[in-house]
């Protein structure tokens, strides 16, 4: 059997699949989720080998729970919104099905999981759900057993550490498994910028810059904290603070 699992906050779309799915007796429904943070601990118990996710949801969105994720299963996501279809075939999703969707291009769907999967080539490749290319105001990171949602605001600077992103604030410190590259993709290029290789810092946060060694800087945050910054990225920081 295929496990299957349905995260939807809308009862009669979660529904619907339900219904189009019964048809394939080789799938077996695991649970049906009305959020994320449901979903999330669904993922974990059942391990399921196929999910049909919604986008926007309560709490936190279908992208968002999968980042969440450190080996995302296969998923055909479905939603109301045609502009975030670009951004599910980024994150190699299986499918994207569009609200409301027939019972023929459900089946075009399952017909295309399983091409995959007998085949062993399903992977939603973390990857590329960490490149997805939208700008954003919050960032969704797993503190122990519980998700915390940090709006970038908050954020003082950001440091690469091997495959992880340590998140900096006024009240601590998170680590999130995402690429800088990727990060500063997501990231608003007007408030953030990457001044070093390994550093990214919140623009209003900055209250001085100092000379540092040759070529190189060092930037004085509000709190007192210091951020290396490169040549390139001295270059960078004047253009965009306009000196």
């Amino acid at each position: 059997m295929i496990k299957t699992l349905i995260i939807d906050d809308e009862p009669l779309a979660a529904s619907l699949v339900e219904e189009y799915l019964s048809e394939f007796s080789q799938f077996q429904i695991v649970e049906v989720c009305q959020d994320g943070f449901k979903g999330l601990k669904a993922i974990q118990q059942h391990q399921p080998d196929l999910i049909f996710l919604d986008v926007q949801m309560p709490k936190i969105t279908g992208f968002e729970m999968l980042e969440l994720l450190d080996e995302p299963p296969a998923v055909i996501f479905t939603t109301a919104f045609d502009e975030y279809a670009v951004k599910a075939f980024d994150s190699m999703a299986i499918d994207y099905l569009l609200k409301p969707f027939s019972k023929v291009r459900f089946a075009q769907a399952i017909q295309k999981f399983l091409i995959h999967f007998q085949s062993n080539e399903v992977s939603t490749q973390k990857e590329g759900v960490n490149n997805l290319a939208e700008k954003s105001d919050r960032l969704v990171v797993r503190v122990k057993n519980e998700i915390k949602i940090i709006p970038t605001h908050q954020v003082l600077y950001f440091e690469a550490e091997d495959d992880y992103i340590s998140i900096h604030t006024a009240t601590g410190k998170y680590l999130k498994k995402m690429t800088m590259k990727s990060l500063e993709e997501a990231l608003d290029p007007l408030k953030f910028t990457r001044v070093h290789r390994s550093f990214m810092l919140n623009l209003n946060e900055i209250s001085k810059i100092e000379p540092y060694e040759r070529d190189t800087y060092l930037v004085k945050l509000r709190t007192g904290a210091q951020v290396p910054v490169s040549k390139t990225g001295y270059s960078r920081l004047r253009q965009v603070l306009g000196l």
